[in-house]
């Protein structure tokens, strides 16, 4: 492998609370090491549309507590053929590029193993993802900006439950995964949850409401995740009110305010380690894998183990939050 000179950088997929703190990360470790970084705009669609520019040290002052993206983010239909790729690469080589670091989540590690193996340019990649879903890292990027979000969306949404004798549905984020569903439900305290992990029956919601009465809990909260077995919050509230009549049910979905806002200092200090990291990784030969943290200490995991390992909440803490939910 060449020696590096030059580092592109970009977001991809969904943005995630933190990401700026791990681009200011990645900038400032490599003009540490006068080492040049290039900022690629909207991901892989910039890439291939060939918006490239230097990125100074200066240029990355006062963004760590910026939510969002300052390099702007997108999902590229055009990356996903070779002949999209080639483009992007070319447009690559022609800045003097040697390495990529990549933002973002599955999609965006699929697309770093097809340019990789395509074209040969080592990557590494750091987990950017509010959903928490890569394997080979504790905690993702936005992760816990996210769980904070719908805490505190929860935690007003008790008050008019608890004045009313309501029964609220939430709605989180997680088509595939439930950490965010299963933290939220432990922090707020909610009566059930619902995760595509685990699968159950609307009579099984129901008996785990008639627990919450039992000792005389005169509201519920139920956390959903959008991509649990029985539906969306508002069809399950339709064959709850079918079964049990006695509730008077509402639904919130919190939805995009989950991906918005300043980063927690959890996230802010996990994007920064990363990336931090990650320029050293490309320094110490590292390439076609993602840059994570697990037990508190840094690895390197391969692009392919990332994405296509399953990764699901542990089962001493679904049985708990079932217990504390009582």
């Amino acid at each position: 492998m060449k020696e590096i000179k030059r580092i592109g950088v970009f977001t991809s997929g969904g943005d995630a609370p933190g990401m700026n703190a791990g681009i200011r990360a990645i900038v400032r470790s490599a003009a540490y090491y006068d080492l040049h970084v290039y900022g690629i705009q909207r991901g892989y669609e910039g890439m291939i549309d060939g918006e490239i520019n230097r990125l100074e040290a200066t240029d990355t002052a006062n963004i760590i507590q910026r939510g969002g993206t300052i390099l702007k983010t997108s999902r590229s239909a055009r990356f996903m053929e070779a002949a999209g790729r080639k483009i992007a690469f070319e447009n690559l080589q022609e800045n003097d590029i040697d390495a990529l670091i990549a933002i973002g989540g599955n999609g965006t590690f699929a697309g770093a193993i097809k340019l990789y193996e395509e074209h040969g340019i080592p990557i590494i990649g750091l987990p950017g993802t509010i959903d928490n879903d890569l394997f080979g890292t504790d905690f993702t990027i936005g992760f816990d900006t996210s769980v904070n979000t719908a805490i505190e969306a929860v935690d007003k949404i008790r008050d008019t439950a608890d004045s009313h004798n309501r029964l609220f549905l939430v709605e989180v984020m997680g088509r595939h995964s439930g950490y965010i569903a299963l933290y939220t439900a432990i922090g707020s305290g909610a009566s059930a949850f619902l995760i595509p992990e685990k699968e159950i029956s609307i009579s099984g919601l129901e008996e785990m409401l008639k627990k919450s009465l039992k000792r005389k809990k005169l509201f519920g909260l139920i956390i959903v995740a959008e991509g649990n077995n029985l539906g969306d919050s508002n069809e399950i509230a339709k064959q709850l009110k079918q079964i049990a009549p006695q509730y008077d049910i509402r639904v919130t979905t919190i939805g995009h305010l989950q991906r918005g806002g300043a980063p927690s200092q959890a996230d802010r200090i996990l994007a920064s380690r990363l990336g931090y990291e990650a320029v050293n990784g490309l320094m110490g030969g590292k390439l076609n894998c993602m840059a994570g943290i697990v037990n508190n200490k840094i690895t390197f995991t391969d692009f392919s183990e990332s994405i296509l390992k399953k990764k699901e909440p542990e089962e001493s803490m679904i049985k708990m939050a079932e217990v504390l939910g009582m």
